[in-house]
Formats: C-alpha cells, structure tokens, sequence
C-alpha cells in the first residue's frame, strides 16, 4: 500500500510539474513576443525592413531621454527573462532564452562606449538608410496613400534626428570619441549628393511611380507635399550635416586608424569581438589566427600556380589577373547582371543533393541604385514573404568593362550572398514560425557571415569552380575574409595603421589599391564585425569534420545543412549545444 501511495504522490508531483513548465513556457513565450514587439519602438527603421507595420512614420533620435528608455528595456527584459529557471526548460524554449539573454547582456554591455558619438560613417547611419527607404524600391511601403504619408512623416522626423545626431557629435568631440580623419573624407561627398535637390533624385521616385488605385486628388496633394517636405526636411538636413561634418568634425577628427586610441579602446575591442563573434576571443588569438589562416590558403593558391604552369610569383599572378583582359569580358550592365543569372542557373539543378529544405521567399538580381553605388559592396537585402517582397541581391556596377570576374571570384560571390547562403538562411529563418518572433528576426555576424563564407566551399558540388581561375577565386575570396582577421585586430590593437594595413591587403590577395584602401576604411568604420565571417566559418568547418568523425557512414552533409538552417542564427555557444544534439539523435 505504501508503495502504491508512493507511486501515486510521485505521478502527482509529476504532473503539476509538468503542467507548472507548461505554464512557465507559455509566461515565456508571452514574453519572448513582448520583448520583440516593444524592441520594434526603438528600432522603427528595423522594424520596417522587417516588414512590421505600425512604425513606417517613425525615426526616434538618439537624445538623452530616449537613450534611458533603451536603457530601461534592456535591463527589464533581462531582470524578467531571468526570472524563469532556464535548465527546466525544454530544448527550443532553452535555445530561446539564451539567444535572447545575450542580446540584452550585449547590448547592455555597449552602451558605455557611446555609438551615438558616431552615429554616420561613410558605410552606414540613416542618412544612408533614409535614401534606400525613400527610393521606392527597398522596404518602405509605397503602396498605400497612408503608406505615402507616413513617409513623409519620417521625412520630418529628420530634422530633429539631424539635430540630434549634431549634439552627440559635439559630445563626441569633446570626448574624444570621433572617427579617423580619412573616413570623414569619404563621408562628406556623400552627405553632399544626398543633399542636392534634383528632379532625379531618388527620393522624388515614389511620386514618380504612383500605384494605379490611388486617385488624382490624392496623387496631387502628395506631389506637392513630397515637393515641400524633401527639400525643407530632407535635403536641408543633409547640407547641415554636410556642412558640419566639412567645418567643424573634420578638424577635429582623429590621425589614427583603430579604437584603441579613443578612450576605452582596448577594452572596447575586446567588447566588439564578442558582440560581433558571440567568442571571448583575445585580439592577439584573433591575430595569430588570421597569420595562419593567410598561410595555408597562400600554399593552397602556390599548388594551383603551379598547375597552370604560371612561372612568376603569386603577386605577379595577381597582376595578370587583375588586368588581363580575358578576366574583364563585360560591356554593358546587363550583361554583368546576365553573368550572375548563368551561375544560378548551373547550381539550381544541384541544390537538392545538398538541401533539403528551401525557401519561399522569392529572389531577384538587381543592380545596386546610383546613388550608393561608388560606396557600395555586392549585398544582400533579406525579402519578406508575407508581402512577397523578394530577397534582392545587390550588385554596384560603376562600369561593366572594369568588372573582374576572378577579384572576389563571381561565382564564390553569389554562393555567399545570395544562393546558397544569405537568401537561404535568413529566408527560412523569417519563414519559420514554429520559433519566437524575435528568433525569426535574430542575426549574429559570426552566424550569418560564418554560414554564408561557409557555402562558398560548396562551389565546386555545386557546378561552379570548373577551371583553375575560378578556384584562385574562390580562393582569393577565402583569403579575404582571412587577411581580415589580421588587419581588423592589427588596425584596432595598434599593431598596424591604416597604410599598412593596405599594403598588407595588397600583398595577400588580387585587389586594387582603391579596393583595398575600401576595405580597410570598412574595418575602421566597423570594427571586429569583419571578423566574424571568418571565426562563424571556421566553427561550422569544426562541427563537420567533428560529426563525420563521430557518424561514420550515418552523417549526412545534406541533414547537416539542413539542421543549421532548421535551427536559425544563434551565438556559436549555443548554436555548437544544438548541433551536438542533432549529432547525437542521429545516432
């Protein structure tokens, strides 16, 4: 009797545990989906390239109050998100909770470096982001008439965000938080471009291209709305910002070339590796890796050298392929545009061998718009599939005849930003709504880039790499993200400067001064954010050659694959956890 009794206290206490998680889950989820919808109060620009109605009029600037109310949700969610036992919970409500833990923690443990200090460099900040969205041809509705007013409303926004953004700037100055005297440089002809009131500018396109179903009245008052607001908010804003990045930041921007001459900056790096690699790496591991790195895909290129039969040194293969003409054969943007749809086309039929699951979100190849074009990388811009707005790869084309098919190597391009690897990813992920909104929405460079570098090494499975240049492309492609992880720490600990960081860049791989010189002013805009294609990879490497290992004839790359991208993005702690559980219930 006493056994029976036993028996039946321990069932009872298991099912009010049980029905105790499930309450606990459901309080979780409740918020989990009340962490992203406010998220979308302090991020309105995100929120519309999320395809998230409701913020399309917003643009909140980054004064003081607003700053405490960041502050504010941060350290709440995180207070509430630790209320809950995270080891009761099951798997996928666990790997929640520790992607959202870490993006508090993260974002909690920058705020003392002030990025409001520096709020535009000539690779991003929103006067870039407000010329992409008032296109008409990216993320911000122009469908509606409301859609048209709310444009308008951010547009006004503006003025008080300039402002803003000039106030922090000074704090900045005073400071000694401001950027390197050779990226203000870039910065200022594009604020000056934004800024010129032209009938061809793009922010006038949206009136130039009116839905059918909205009526001549309201086509009317919008034309003269959009007439008065651009030039009074808009371009006005820009030449304020022109002006004072000319006459009063650039004499006051700094000679040096990495953060650890701001105040902080050592220990700021070290911050920005682990916000932009989700590792504890120290800068000298970082360093030492991209040294090794460098080497062993520079024996890889001399193998390849020496089966072309090319008697000269690397550096003098790098010559001829960057000028030979043979690797130029563009003359039109078309075809530039044609060439990249041939590649799609010779992976498509090979893609289910390796794949198992694929999106829906609709793809497109277009060229980058004029206006960003001369700052612009080949990129990815994510769709989204409840408005069937396609995921679009960008590619800049200034001139088709000066467009090297080897530098960067096409083929390695598209398998990075398009197909294989930013469109497949991020479009399942979007699309799976089994998950959290905010994991849907979720992206780590270390896993997002690591995933896309990655797909790179699938070209020759694929169809692509079929002749020696291709793979010294594909190569040299490797090879940049691992010179990255050597200059980006040797720019930001000191090690190097700006020069010799291009020099080096030069040295390692087939590219251009100007190219180069493009690239590392990248990596002092951003700093260790290059660095995470590389560290992403090399895990996602690890984890294969582990699971090959341990699966024998079990493992397969295809249920590999599909498992990373089932998962979604994760920090690489957490997404190696998921993975070692996949492994282990293949067994």
């Amino acid at each position: 009797m006493k056994l029976k009794t036993a028996f039946l206290t321990a069932a009872l206490l298991s099912i009010s545990m049980s029905l105790h998680a499930q309450q606990d889950n459901a309080k979780l989820h409740q918020l989990f989906d009340a962490y992203y919808n406010e998220s979308n109060v302090f991020n309105p620009v995100l929120a519309t390239f999320n395809g998230v109605e409701g913020y399309n009029d917003q643009l909140p600037a980054d004064d003081a109050a607003q700053l405490k109310k960041v502050h504010t949700f941060y350290t709440n969610y995180l207070s509430r998100l630790q209320g809950f036992p995270k080891n009761s919970l099951n798997k996928e409500d666990k790997i929640s909770y520790e992607i959202m833990e870490n993006d508090l923690k993260t974002a909690l443990l920058l705020e003392k470096y002030h990025a409001e200090y520096m709020p535009i460099t000539q690779m991003d900040g929103v006067p870039m982001a407000l010329a992409l969205l008032g296109s008409g041809t990216s993320a911000q509705p122009f469908k509606t008439v409301k859609d048209y007013d709310n444009w308008l409303k951010r547009c006004k926004a503006f003025t008080n965000w300039t402002n803003v953004a000039i106030d922090n700037m000074h704090k900045g100055i005073k400071t000694g938080m401001v950027l390197p005297k050779s990226l203000v440089v870039k910065t200022i002809p594009q604020l000056q471009a934004l800024a010129k009131n032209e009938d061809n500018s793009s922010f006038y396109e949206p009136i130039k291209n009116f839905p059918k179903d909205i009526s001549d009245t309201d086509k009317n008052r919008l034309t003269k709305a959009f007439k008065e607001t651009i030039p009074n908010d808009v371009f006005a804003s820009m030449q304020k910002l022109a002006d004072f990045f000319q006459n009063e930041y650039l004499p006051k921007a700094r000679l040096t070339s990495g953060i650890n001459a701001l105040p902080k900056g050592k220990e700021m790096y070290k911050d920005y590796i682990f916000a932009n690699t989700t590792t504890h790496k120290d800068p000298e591991e970082v360093y030492q890796l991209g040294l090794s790195e460098v080497a062993r895909i520079t024996a890889e290129m001399e193998k390849i050298k020496n089966q072309i039969g090319f008697k000269g040194s690397l550096n003098e293969l790098f010559e001829f392929m960057k000028t030979d003409k043979q690797f130029m054969p563009f003359k039109t943007d078309k075809e530039v545009l044609d060439a990249y749809q041939v590649i799609y086309a010779t992976i498509k039929p090979n893609l289910p061998k390796y794949f198992g699951i694929v999106p829906k979100t609709p793809f497109e190849i277009r060229k980058t718009e004029d206006f960003r074009a001369a700052s612009a990388a080949a990129q990815y811009f994510p769709g989204d599939l409840p408005t069937n707005r396609p995921g679009i790869f960008y590619v800049p084309i200034l001139d088709p005849t000066k467009i090297n098919i080897t530098n960067s190597d096409m083929e390695a391009l598209f398998l990075h930003e398009a197909i294989p690897g930013h469109h497949f990813q991020i479009s399942l992920q979007y699309e799976n709504t089994a998950v959290p909104k905010f994991r849907q929405k979720y992206g780590n460079g270390a896993f997002v880039e690591g995933w896309a570098l990655y797909t790179e090494s699938l070209g020759k499975d694929l169809g692509l790499y079929t002749n020696p240049y291709h793979q010294l492309g594909a190569l040299g492609a490797e090879m940049h993200r691992a010179i990255r992880l050597v200059v980006d720490a040797g720019l930001h600990t000191g090690k190097m400067n700006r020069e010799q960081a291009i020099q080096y860049d030069m040295q390692h791989e087939p590219i251009s001064e100007q190219s180069a010189t493009a690239e590392i002013e990248r990596y002092m805009a951003w700093p260790a954010q290059a660095l995470s294609y590389k560290i992403g990879q090399l895990k996602i490497l690890e984890l294969r050659d582990r699971y090959k290992k341990q699966l024998g004839d079990k493992f397969s790359l295809r249920d590999f694959h599909d498992a990373i991208l089932e998962g979604g993005a994760m920090p690489l702690t957490v997404f190696e956890n998921y993975m070692d559980d996949w492994a282990k219930s293949v067994k």
